[in-house]
């Protein structure tokens, strides 16, 4: 009896023709999304061949001769690998989470201001950086930094003070870069924070004053908890991404410096003056691969532990 209602149920369901014609027009409109996809996402990944060949020009791209994992020894074999991964891993880590931290009080903080024309004033001076080109941020660090006629040697040389070499100065670095990584993207994420705060409903709030509850409190028991999940889920989507270091920052604001790649050096600045010197295709390859293989793991580790604690905010 069961089984024969199994079947019926079964023939019952419109099939996939039927369902299609019913919601044409929605697939019809993820037609775009669909070839976007597969032509810049899904194409492209026949390129992963290029990280296990030497290749050659002349030969073409299935040609060139197969060399297996050797474009990989250059990366786990180099004396400084070890330097590399550590600092990029660090930086992404200090980009993930004191951005989306400075962003949610940035956000925090608007939400609370009730005055509409200076929180629109506010998010566009706030916003401004974010499209401003690396090239820029790269000539605006300079034009702070430099010894001879940099705007803080010169505040310090006018006060009487010692100069500060900030190229001679590794330890320096790593404290300008986050803080100019967050500085432009603080604007993007707090209007993304700051979206989900405007949805909560306002009765929830007028409940919470009713019952005494300080403005304090309303921000650690309601506004907090509900941006709790968009905090995992923008998380989760940056750790595919955290051994690709933002490289345009990177390399205009450190350029070609040697004496800082102790404190700067990440894996893309090095993978590119390897190319420059040898051009070497598979090599680059190599290192693309290990590091979205490594993002793949890490994403697919970090939301199976989400999902163990809270499977609501898992991504799936």
């Amino acid at each position: 009896m069961k089984k024969s209602m199994q079947i019926a149920d079964t023939l019952a369901r419109p099939g996939l023709y039927s369902r299609f014609m019913k919601n044409k027009l929605l697939w019809l409109m993820l037609i775009p999304a669909i070839a976007y996809f597969i032509i810049f996402a899904y194409i492209p990944m026949v390129g992963i061949w290029l990280a296990f060949t030497k290749f050659d020009f002349r030969l073409g791209f299935f040609k060139s001769p197969f060399v297996g994992l050797k474009n990989f020894d250059y990366l786990f074999k180099s004396g400084i690998f070890g330097r590399l991964l550590k600092n990029t891993i660090l930086y992404n880590l200090a980009f993930l989470l004191g951005g989306n931290i400075v962003q949610i009080i940035c956000a925090v903080f608007l939400g609370e201001i009730k005055h509409k024309r200076f929180v629109k004033t506010s998010q566009s001076v706030i916003f401004l950086p974010y499209f401003i080109s690396y090239v820029l941020v790269g000539l605006f660090s300079y034009a702070l930094f430099n010894i001879d006629n940099g705007v803080i040697n010169t505040i310090l040389r006018s006060l009487g003070l010692a100069e500060y070499n900030f190229y001679l100065k590794p330890q320096a670095w790593p404290f300008i870069i986050v803080a100019i990584q967050i500085w432009k993207g603080l604007g993007y994420g707090s209007v993304v924070y700051l979206s989900v705060i405007s949805g909560i409903d306002q009765e929830i709030y007028e409940s919470a004053r009713i019952d005494g509850a300080t403005k304090w409190q309303q921000i650690s028991y309601i506004t907090l908890p509900m941006i709790k999940p968009t905090f995992i889920l923008l998380v989760m989507f940056n750790l595919g991404s955290i051994l690709k270091g933002q490289f345009q920052l990177f390399y205009q604001l450190i350029g070609n410096n040697g004496l800082l790649y102790n404190a700067t050096d990440i894996i893309d600045t090095y993978v590119y003056r390897s190319l420059t010197v040898n051009f070497d295709i598979g090599m680059g390859s190599a290192a693309g691969v290990f590091q979205s293989v490594f993002g793949c793991i890490l994403v697919l580790s970090v939301n199976a532990l989400v999902k163990h604690y809270n499977e609501d905010l898992a991504l799936f």
